[in-house]
């Protein structure tokens, strides 16, 4: 599903003395919960009639509307004539559960005089969020200058705070490890670096947009160091991508290289080659286990740059032949990375052993800020198979535990966006297999039934398409219970254990 969307890059000062404003966003929040961004939000009724036609004159007007939802500035003429008492009711309407109603839309336009943004803003480019999460977001970005006698005043909800800052002392705490920042905000802000003057930042993030549209891989960066970039594989639905992922500074390592696929490899070594061209260096690659949707470039990778392959034993024997085989990995393992994005020495990539989903399963945490690649153990997008016999659920239980009681920060999946608090996901993800569990037992408390009778009764929220995965997982679960003692199987038919 893709939703049209607009943010706002409100700026003030000139040349390097020019400051862009930044909204934190609520902890709790789904999407980008606890990071900062810009103001802007998805397009809505009070944005007017769907005259789009692709030239962006509806998503301007929702540039203006959600700016003055977020930061409550006015832009044009309405900043000059706009009383507060008018300013604030129309403001909390906008805010309201009621936003669409058609009082709130003529308030709105009688506020502003117009729905047009076509005279207020400045497009600075439309980019569409990477293919690894179910929604993606089809953003223009805007830029204004903030009005004369305007000043942004954040109201608590969705968001908590915003600030003015220069985009370079912005950078500079996000490397430090003191500020999120989503991932297009990061790239707004080298570029805002780069080009001090207004004509070429415009240029420049045009140009940008326009590779990307091309194919060119995003810079997708939820973290210092670490460059997720999201390739079509041969994956289980609800996914269609996997991330691989290029971690380090100067000294890169590439950890599951992964499309099969030439035109997504392509896609891979043209980053990867923009990389060294900008003078970092590849060092290797790792691999986290050896699914085919994991490690579908591997050979290509390590012959194409002559790199050695990284990963635990059990992986690395049944990879395709033809790699260039590196040092094996084993649980506690570093590999040297030179220093952090902010200057610092002995920063490293630790491996973690973490079999259930699969025997030679590795997760990877680097040291600076403790984000953690943890390949298959956890999805954002959905929950993980456990297919006996290779996979076993009480072993992969025990290394979600070992993941929750290690250090994290960003959580990066193999599939789905990183999550900035790794440790609540792991949490979520122990309560609902405790949860299955639980449904299990009060399955079997009616009466023994077969694996084929429990299954929708256990999984009744899975759609038809998946429920031959859901069998996998479901004998995962019965295996781990008659392991417990909590029941047992006699032929095809699963009954609870005498207490």
């Amino acid at each position: 599903m893709t939703r049209n969307a607009a943010a706002v890059l409100l700026t003030r000062g000139t040349g390097v003395e020019r400051e862009v404003f930044l909204v934190e966003r609520a902890p709790e929040l789904r999407f980008f919960g606890g990071y900062w961004a810009l103001p802007g939000g998805v397009r809505g009724p009070e944005d007017g009639p769907d005259d789009d036609d692709g030239d962006g004159a509806a998503l301007r007007r929702c540039a203006v509307r959600e700016l003055f939802e977020e930061t409550g500035v006015l832009l044009g003429e309405a900043a000059r004539r706009a009383k507060p008492p008018a300013r604030e009711t129309v403001r909390r309407a906008l805010l309201s559960e009621r936003n669409g109603d058609s009082s709130t839309v003529d308030a709105w336009e009688a506020l502003c005089g117009h729905l047009s943004g076509d005279r207020l803003v400045r497009d600075l480019c439309r980019i569409l969020t990477p293919p690894f999460a179910p929604t993606r977001y089809d953003t223009l970005f805007v830029r204004a200058e903030l009005p004369a006698g305007e000043m942004p005043d954040v109201w608590p909800g969705e968001l908590v705070g915003g600030q003015f800052v220069r985009p370079a002392d912005a950078l500079a705490r996000w490397l430090r490890g003191e500020l999120l920042l989503v991932p297009p905000v990061v790239i707004l802000l080298e570029h805002m670096v780069a080009h001090p003057d207004l004509d070429a930042l415009h240029a420049a993030m045009a140009a940008t947009a326009e590779r990307y549209r091309a194919g060119a891989l995003h810079r997708v960066r939820f973290s210092p160091g670490v460059l997720l970039a999201s390739l079509k594989t041969p994956t289980l639905p609800p996914a269609t991508t996997t991330n691989c992922y290029v971690v380090g500074r100067e000294d890169l390592w590439i950890v599951d290289p992964a499309p099969p696929r030439a035109d997504e490899q392509a896609r891979l070594f043209a980053l990867l080659d923009e990389l060294r061209g900008e003078g970092a260096r590849l060092r290797g690659i790792l691999v986290t286990h050896h699914h085919v949707d994991h490690v579908g470039a591997v050979v290509a990778t390590s012959t194409r740059y002559d790199l050695p392959v990284r990963g635990h034993p059990l992986t690395l024997d049944r990879l395709p032949r033809g790699f260039v085989r590196g040092e094996d990995m084993h649980d506690g393992d570093r590999i040297d990375l030179g220093r952090s994005p902010d200057g610092r020495p002995e920063w490293s990539l630790e491996a973690i052993h973490t079999p259930g989903h699969d025997r030679g399963h590795l997760c990877f945490r680097e040291s600076r800020y403790d984000a953690v690649m943890v390949g298959d153990m956890i999805s954002t997008i959905s929950t993980i198979v456990i297919d006996p016999p290779e996979g076993h659920l009480r072993t992969y239980l025990h290394s979600l535990e070992r993941l929750q009681q290690s250090p994290m920060t960003t959580l990066y999946p193999a599939h789905g966006p990183a999550v900035r608090d790794g440790h609540r996901v792991v949490r979520q993800y122990l309560r609902h297999r405790a949860q299955r569990e639980q449904k299990v037992l009060a399955a079997l408390a009616e009466g023994p039934c077969s694996a084929d009778a429990l299954l929708p009764k256990v999984y009744w929220d899975v759609d038809r398409k998946m429920l031959k995965i859901a069998a996998r997982s479901l004998a995962a679960g019965l295996e781990k219970l008659q392991e417990d003692g909590s029941v047992r199987c006699e032929g095809e038919v699963w009954q609870l254990c005498q207490s």
